[in-house]
C-alpha cells in the first residue's frame, strides 16, 4: 500500500508547471515510494517525516542441547521474552551446535559434543526439527518443551503432540537418522566457527550481529529489558510496565 501523501505536496502539485520541480516526472502519489524518486522529486523533508516500521531487534543463539546454561537461558529468559513480544520485535535464529567437534570420513560426517552423544543427538534432533517446521512460531515452543523436559532425545513426539501436532515425528526422525541430519549440523558448524569474535563458551549470545561480555550479561539476566531498551519503534505494552491484555502470540 502506498504512503499517504502530505497535503502540501498535492497542494504543490495542483499549481501547475510554473511550480512543478523540473526533474519529477512522477505523480505525486509515488515521491515517497523510492529514494531516488524521493530526490527527484525534491520531497526529502516529507517524505522523512512519514512513520517507518522500525526494524526488529535480532538474536542468535548459539547452544548445545544439553548445556545447562543454554537450557536455563532457552527456558527462562528467551522463550518468555518472546512470549511477550510482538513478533515485529524480535527476530531469534538458534543454531545448536556449541563447542561440538565435527569430522569428514570418507565423506560422511561425524560429530563429537561436549556432554557426549545424547547431546550430538538432541542437537541434531532441534536441528532437524526446525527444518521440517520451518516456521520459528512453529518450531520454537517444541524446543522449550525439550529443553524444559526429562529427556531432548526422548520427548519429542510428546512435545509434538502438545505444541506442533501438525509436524510429523517420523519425517524428523528420519532427518535425524539419515543423511540430512548431518548436513544440518555440518551447517550449524560452518556458522559456528563463522562468528567474530569466535566463541568463547555457549550459551554464545550475538545481538544485532555484535556479541560483548555487556550484552551477554544483560541477556542472560534480564532479556526482556534489553530488547525493549534496542528497540527502536514504539513500544509495546510488555516494555512499559504494564500488563499485556493477553499473551502476544499462540502457540499454535
Amino acid at each position: 500500500m502506498a504512503p499517504a501523501v502530505p497535503l502540501a505536496l498535492l497542494v504543490l502539485a495542483a499549481l501547475g508547471p510554473g511550480l512543478a520541480w523540473p526533474a519529477c516526472n512522477y505523480p505525486p502519489l509515488l515521491w515517497c515510494s523510492s529514494w531516488e524518486i524521493t530526490v527527484a522529486c525534491q520531497a526529502e523533508a516529507w517524505c522523512s517525516n512519514l512513520s517507518r516500521p522500525a526494524a526488529p531487534v535480532e538474536l542468535s543463539l548459539y547452544y548445545e542441547s544439553l548445556c545447562p546454561a543454554c537450557r536455563a537461558f532457552v527456558v527462562q529468559q528467551l522463550f518468555t521474552t518472546w512470549l511477550l513480544l510482538p513478533a515485529e520485535v524480535l527476530n531469534i535464529t538458534l543454531v545448536p551446535y556449541g563447542n561440538a567437534q565435527e569430522t569428514n570420513v570418507n565423506g560422511t560426517w561425524h560429530f563429537q559434543c561436549q556432554h557426549g552423544p545424547e547431546e550430538c543427538l538432541g542437537n541434531m534432533v532441534e536441528a532437524c526439527l526446525m527444518h521440517e517446521a520451518k516456521d520459528f512460531g512453529t518450531y520454537f515452543p517444541v524446543i522449550f518443551c525439550l529443553e524444559s523436559g526429562v529427556s531432548v532425545t526422548k520427548d519429542l513426539e510428546a512435545c509434538l503432540q502438545v505444541y506442533a501436532p501438525q509436524v510429523s515425528a517420523a519425517r524428523v526422525a528420519a532427518c535425524v537418522e539419515g543423511e540430512l541430519g548431518r548436513q544440518l549440523m555440518h551447517r550449524n558448524a560452518q556458522l559456528t566457527a563463522a562468528l567474530t569474535p569466535q566463541h568463547q563458551y555457549v550459551p554464545w549470545i550475538v545481538v544485532n550481529g555484535k556479541h560483548t561480555e555487556e550484552l551477554q550479561a544483560q541477556a542472560q539476566s534480564t532479556l526482556l529489558a534489553l530488547v525493549c531498551e534496542l528497540y527502536q519503534g514504539e513500544k509495546p505494552e510488555s516494555c512499559t510496565g504494564r500488563a499485556p491484555r493477553s499473551v502476544a502470540r499462540s502457540m499454535r
